[in-house]
């Protein structure tokens, strides 16, 4: 196999930047390291932004994800990494993630993050009518 795990995450443009958007990523194999017993730690991760001037790549994303596969790292260190990684990376007008980690001796543990960028307004949502 050619392709391997990466820290690089690749950007490309918004293709719509004068415009507030979401992006929102579904990342249901993610694999760590348990610090404490070597274990394997699962998890899905939720990764909802809307972008700034660039956003990430998908095939990027993926091998960047990958790359935690035998790394250590505690639930909340690892999902405040990725956080901190995509901020520095697209610089992102709004970023969440979760991580909604597997039973770990009869605990589920989600740990969620979020980045706004300084002076960012969330446009007001919008009220539909309700359905007749």
């Amino acid at each position: 196999m050619t392709t391997q795990p990466s820290r690089d995450l690749e950007t490309f443009p918004n293709p719509t930047p004068e415009r507030d958007y979401t992006v929102r990523f579904v990342i249901p194999e993610f694999t760590c390291l348990c610090p404490k017993t070597g274990q394997p730690d699962f998890a899905t991760f939720y990764i909802d932004y809307i972008p700034g001037t660039t956003c990430v790549e998908l095939k990027s994303l993926k091998l960047y994800m990958w790359s935690f596969r035998d790394e250590g790292a505690f639930h909340e260190a690892v999902t405040n990494r990725i956080t901190d990684d995509l901020v520095t990376a697209i610089v992102p007008r709004f970023l969440r993630v979760t991580g909604r980690f597997n039973v770990r001796g009869g605990i589920y543990t989600d740990v969620t993050t979020e980045h706004r960028a300084e002076g960012w307004q969330p446009a007001a949502p919008v009220q539909l009518p309700p359905r007749e």
